[in-house]
């Protein structure tokens, strides 16, 4: 690759091709991050301007046959959970990248090579935010058992039993318990001391507790955070990979900027406790 080439790098074959990175660095974060699995991504409106609103119904009445027709009218959605999400967050990752690497290597090899560290250090941020926001908003727990099997238990039971206008009960399969990673190995511990222990685990990770999807969290700072799933919600907008000279100089800038939000739009939903020292 000569200076001439260099200088006009992003061909619309070349800017395609970025195209299909940025897609592989966004479906690393989905694949990576624990907030991915387990956000609210039932939004309406567009992320690309800015906002989106995210809708939460109470509960129906169930009441006496014929109400409906006597009064010739139905109930109305009461949408008065309804939560506006702005993505008000604004990252950046810009690269300087000398004349010498781009002729070496050329501008899709440079970005295949650094996608995965790209897509790294958007997990640790989206993570990060999304666990500040569960611990900010859960309601804390106080633990009166004495195990570890025991305290978790009682903690998802206080998920379960939750009842309020928008629900009556949680069910286990909508939750997921996320553990510092000194807890998660208590737990693995002892699990690996019981017999027909009710827990869906490998030799690398417990997948379920109870009837809980169970995940080990070192970006968060409570020692046990539980929720339903959907009951926080993160926009993300990443924009497309660019690249522009830097001015007097025979370097480039490789740019790649994405905008986020956070916010909890089912806090009764989400709870956290201590588990000992």
């Amino acid at each position: 690759m000569n200076h001439t080439d260099a200088l006009s790098i992003l061909s619309n074959t070349d800017k395609d091709k970025l195209l299909d990175i940025k897609g592989g660095v966004i479906e690393n974060v989905q694949k990576g991050a624990i907030s991915e699995k387990i956000k609210n991504k039932n939004y309406s409106g567009d992320i690309k301007a800015g906002s989106v609103t995210i809708s939460r119904f109470i509960n129906a009445i169930s009441k006496e046959y014929g109400t409906a027709r006597s009064s010739t009218k139905g109930a109305k959605l009461d949408d008065k959970g309804k939560v506006t999400v702005n993505l008000d967050v604004h990252k950046e990752i810009v690269e300087e990248i000398n004349l010498g690497d781009l002729q070496k290597f050329g501008i899709l090899g440079l970005v295949e090579r650094r996608k995965g560290n790209h897509s790294s250090q958007m997990i640790v941020t989206l993570d990060k935010a999304f666990f500040d926001e569960a611990t900010s908003k859960a309601t804390d727990v106080v633990l009166t058992e004495t195990t570890i099997e025991e305290k978790l238990e009682q903690l998802i039971q206080s998920l379960e039993v939750t009842t309020n206008e928008y629900v009556d009960g949680v069910d286990r399969e909508m939750m997921t318990l996320t553990l510092k990673p000194a807890f998660y190995g208590k737990l693995r511990n002892h699990i690996d001391t019981v017999k027909n222990a009710n827990v869906d685990s490998s030799e690398k990770e417990i997948k379920l507790f109870h009837g809980v999807k169970i995940e080990s969290n070192h970006r968060q700072t409570a020692d046990a955070i539980i929720m339903v799933d959907g009951a926080i919600a993160q926009p993300v907008n990443v924009w497309n990979y660019d690249l522009e000279k830097i001015g007097l100089s025979n370097d480039y800038a490789l740019e790649l900027f994405y905008d986020y939000g956070t916010k909890a739009v089912a806090p009764d939903l989400i709870k956290k406790a201590t588990l000992g020292a």
